[in-house]
């Protein structure tokens, strides 16, 4: 999708959908019987998270690595402040899902990522920090024509359907993420080094380099980092994630989510003031 469609939909949504709080109800089904089974499951545009990203390779049990060379588009904008990774559709006729059968529908239906996992319901955020009524976080009804799921009768809450679709841990890393790509940072108009991009998608989408990059290179020997955590990261992708985005607030940003140790501080001190 285009930038301007991307512009022009957000624009939409903000202006003419209905916005649900979390106990608005509404109809929906979607089973293997109806007549639209797998057919939101084509030539669409899905953005993965770093926790989408994962689950996925841990489910299909590769690198993520090969997961991003397999299945994975890397979109640029001049208007990106951050990497971003789109899941590819396959070559098929009507450009499916590569995870899609047509028969079983989704092969990895316990993985599947948050944007599936929500739909129909879509979340806009349309003032990141604002205290305004009309800039609060909203959800919406995302009505296909092609899907019969709305004429069912089956009645949801927005937290009934999020909870029964499994997105808690989801929303749980993508506030974790949040914090890290809606930096406050961001605001002041800089743009990320190269060296800074590498490293933000290193940490977010190809976690088993950054798990190199920690235990393979002098990364322990300059930060401090109990040992505890490291065996917990050394093992758990989710706290290696987690760790990974305390470490970017601290290289990309300057917060003080690490500490250095002591003679590494000094040497680069030092080193600072030889050169000036």
């Amino acid at each position: 999708m285009a930038r301007n469609d991307v512009e022009r939909l957000r624009a939409e949504i903000l202006t003419d959908y209905r916005r649900y709080t979390q106990d608005d109800r509404f109809s929906f089904r979607c089973h293997t019987q109806i007549s639209c089974f797998n057919k939101c499951c084509a030539d669409v545009n899905i953005f993965l998270s770093p926790y989408d990203i994962l689950r996925i390779k841990n489910r299909l049990g590769i690198s993520s690595e090969e997961f991003l060379a397999r299945y994975t588009l890397m979109p640029t904008d001049r208007h990106q402040q951050y990497p971003v990774v789109l899941l590819e559709m396959s070559d098929a006729p009507g450009k499916p899902c590569p995870f899609v059968s047509q028969e079983r529908g989704c092969t990895i239906y316990e993985d599947r990522p948050w944007a599936c996992r929500m739909y129909p319901v879509g979340l806009a955020s349309p003032g990141e920090g604002s205290t305004a009524a009309q800039d609060r976080e909203f959800y919406f009804l995302i009505k296909d024509a092609f899907c019969r799921g709305h004429d069912e009768e089956q009645g949801w809450t927005i937290r009934d359907w999020m909870r029964n679709q499994g997105v808690e841990p989801y929303d749980e890393m993508g506030k974790r993420f949040k914090e890290v790509a809606m930096h406050k940072w961001f605001n002041s108009g800089k743009d990320l080094s190269p060296e800074k991009i590498g490293m933000f998608f290193m940490v977010c989408y190809n976690l088993d380099v950054f798990r190199r990059m920690v235990f393979e290179s002098s990364f322990l020997e300059k930060f401090e980092v109990d040992e505890s955590t490291v065996e917990r990261i050394r093992e758990d992708d989710v706290e290696l994630l987690k760790f990974g985005f305390r470490w970017l607030k601290f290289s990309l940003f300057g917060e003080p989510t690490m500490t250095v140790r002591p003679p590494v501080l000094a040497q680069a001190q030092a080193k600072g003031r030889a050169s000036s």
